[in-house]
């Protein structure tokens, strides 16, 4: 019980945060990485064992350190930067408090059918003033990524995810699901972690080049 009151504290506060960062005018555009389960939510478990909040967790740190690296760093904040579970509404209120101009979560696939594999994308299936930039950023780092990495693109799809319904107003929204855990290639691909840095630099490349358009 203190844990869970512990985090909840804790995002509290980082909310209270942000809405003081949101308040700042600011050219720089501002990207929420939202690295999707954590704590005891596990996502979906690799046929080796590793489990998806691992996964992406690794992936979205990997993003942070390459982006840190750039000559002109993205201006890019995480929903969550350790092994704990956040609430998908907590993880929307980031973006809305933050007044963030791309979100995208990041999260792994799975199938019964050891047999699929792929990258698929989602973007919200209600219309906005946002739709038009979450289905084209969809599409680049789609591209971009199964170029890099040798993946199949499953393309660009329709849904009714949470974390897309609750900022498809606010922003250009994206939900990624980088391959199948349950494939043994792709889940032993995912498993490298030089292969988590080619995934990482491709997603922030992507960003990059798009929010520069």
């Amino acid at each position: 019980m203190k844990k869970v009151l512990k985090n909840v504290s804790f995002v509290i506060l980082l909310l209270k945060l942000c809405i003081i960062f949101g308040q700042e005018t600011t050219a720089q555009k501002r990207i929420i990485i939202d690295v999707g389960h954590g704590g005891k939510d596990a996502g979906a478990i690799g046929i080796n064992g590793i489990q998806e909040k691992d996964v992406v967790l690794d992936i979205a740190n990997a993003i942070l350190k390459l982006n840190n690296d750039l000559e002109k760093p993205l201006d890019i904040y995480l929903t969550r930067y350790s092994d704990t579970l956040i609430s998908l509404s907590d993880r929307t209120k980031l973006a809305k408090a933050l007044k963030a101009n791309l979100f995208v979560s990041l999260h792994c696939n799975h199938s019964d059918n050891p047999d699929a594999r792929g990258v698929e994308v989602y973007v919200s299936r209600k219309q906005g003033k946002f739709s038009k930039a979450s289905v084209f950023m969809g599409y680049q780092i789609e591209s971009a990524l199964c170029e890099a990495i040798g993946y199949e693109s499953r393309g660009v799809r329709f849904a009714n995810f949470q974390v897309l319904r609750e900022t498809f107003e606010c922003c250009a929204s994206i939900l990624l699901e980088l391959g199948f855990l349950s494939n043994k290639d792709e889940g032993s691909y995912i498993s490298d972690k030089n292969n988590i840095e080619r995934i990482a630099l491709s997603i922030l490349l992507s960003i990059q080049k798009s929010i520069e358009l």
